[in-house]
């Protein structure tokens, strides 16, 4: 084996939970996110000598298993059930498994989301990125990434919560 292909491999079994954990929060299942992060790796092993050259190849990896993710999407246009989701939870029970429920319940709010949008959320908040890393990380502007950004929050803030009561319906007769 020679030095480019035994630096493949480490990189590959250092990296491979943290690249399967965002192809899950792209495609919300792990069957899905492994052969997502498969497929991406060996788009990066055909360019690996220059990848770990420039410097960052965890960043070019996660990049690709982004954009294998959109692009898989994109091939798939059939809507796929991933099972009911809840409209309102009982977050007043203080639980064991309370985080362990809300947190499902942001993956499957999350998997609702476009790919695109999808992707910058994950890029952004999970992989804590820039506004510019994440436009660089997907090809986009940093606008792009912004409305993106706004729009998705939204969409989870709205789906989590249930829709905002408008103050005027809180005003009673008389009063």
């Amino acid at each position: 084996m020679d030095e480019d292909e035994a630096a493949f491999a480490e990189f590959v079994t250092h990296e491979w939970s943290r690249l399967v954990r965002v192809g899950y929060l792209l495609t919300g299942d792990v069957g899905r996110a492994e052969d997502l992060v498969q497929q991406a790796l060996v788009k990066v092993h055909r360019h690996w000598s220059r990848v770990s050259r420039e410097g960052s190849p965890y960043a070019y990896t996660r990049a690709a298993v982004s954009n294998e993710s959109s692009s898989w999407w994109r091939r798939r246009r059939v809507p796929e059930d991933l099972g009911e989701v809840p409209s309102v939870t009982d977050s007043g029970k203080a639980d064991a498994y309370a985080v362990v429920d809300s947190r499902d319940e942001l993956v499957r709010v999350l998997s609702t989301l476009p790919p695109r949008m999808r992707a910058v959320i994950v890029l952004r908040f999970y992989e804590d990125l820039s506004e510019s890393e994440t436009a660089k990380a997907l090809g986009m502007s940093v606008g792009s990434v912004k409305s993106q950004t706004s729009r998705g929050l939204g969409r989870l803030r709205l789906a989590m919560t249930g829709p905002a009561v408008p103050a005027s319906s809180l005003q009673t007769n008389g009063a």
